[in-house]
């Protein structure tokens, strides 16, 4: 048994392209605070016609800040969007730029804060990565660690369920987890996997520079990261139901780990 199984803003439209991705976010109230917040936007695309309450507000912005908009009908929108929720306008954002370790680790000291990251080893729902970034810029953490395969791809869902978190919190991708727990270790920071057999966490001090990884919903931490964690830490399960959803997980340890750096 395995106990990972235990949006502030926008969603996007992964393109993979070496480091980067190029996004699409849509729907009225994420468009327009993309709009509010001066995010990149490259151009915009509204329903034909549909210039009623919040889309004109989102087109005089938009042209306010001097960003193309343009119509489509409504076959074009839907095939950007999560089953047609485009609400009759679609943004188009620059591409989405990941870190390395290395810039990682660098971005959180210039901010003079505490390393605290979130390791994700093969997650494979796209809604439960999106739900774990949102726990995650929620909780403070400086940066979420993805793997460039076996991951659940940025993908207008898992965006939608971050509720706007990819546009805030940095997320770097890594070709091998297990050589990113090395620099993180030589780094400083003590490395945590959450895992059913693990110490209770509750009774477990998450200060101190640190890195949190949770498993896949079926098979749970790798076996060569699991090797390479410092302490394995669980969450009781009193119930008759053996595993938490991951994202559930996640939210339950990004908030102890963060009692932990708050006292």
């Amino acid at each position: 048994m395995s106990m990972s199984d235990f949006n502030r803003k926008k969603p996007s439209f992964e393109i993979e392209n070496d480091n980067s991705e190029a996004r699409v976010v849509y729907g009225r109230n994420p468009v327009r605070e993309l709009l509010e917040n001066g995010k990149p936007v490259d151009r915009i695309i509204v329903k034909r016609g549909e210039y009623d309450g919040s889309i004109s507000l989102i087109v005089a912005k938009a042209r306010e800040r001097g960003i193309a908009v343009s119509e489509a009908d409504i076959r074009k929108l839907d095939a950007y969007s999560d089953g047609g929720r485009h609400q009759g306008v679609v943004a188009f954002l620059a591409p989405m730029q990941f870190l390395s370790i290395k810039e990682l680790i660098a971005d959180t000291s210039a901010k003079n804060e505490v390393p605290f990251y979130l390791i994700l080893d093969g997650i494979e729902d796209p809604q439960n990565l999106g739900a774990i970034l949102r726990s995650a810029e929620c909780a403070g953490a400086n940066g979420v660690i993805l793997p460039k395969h076996h991951c659940a791809p940025l993908s207008p869902s898992a965006c939608k369920a971050s509720a706007g978190a990819v546009e805030y919190i940095p997320i770097a991708k890594v070709t091998n987890l297990t050589r990113a727990i090395e620099e993180l270790k030589d780094a400083g920071l003590w490395i945590y996997g959450a895992d059913a057999d693990g110490e209770h966490y509750a009774s477990v001090d998450l200060s101190g520079p640190a890195a949190f990884v949770l498993g896949s919903e079926g098979h749970g931490i790798s076996r060569l990261v699991r090797e390479n964690c410092d302490k394995i830490i669980s969450l009781p399960l009193h119930g008759k139901i053996n595993s938490l959803n991951v994202s559930a997980a996640a939210a339950v340890i990004l908030y102890a780990a963060e009692a932990s750096r708050n006292k």
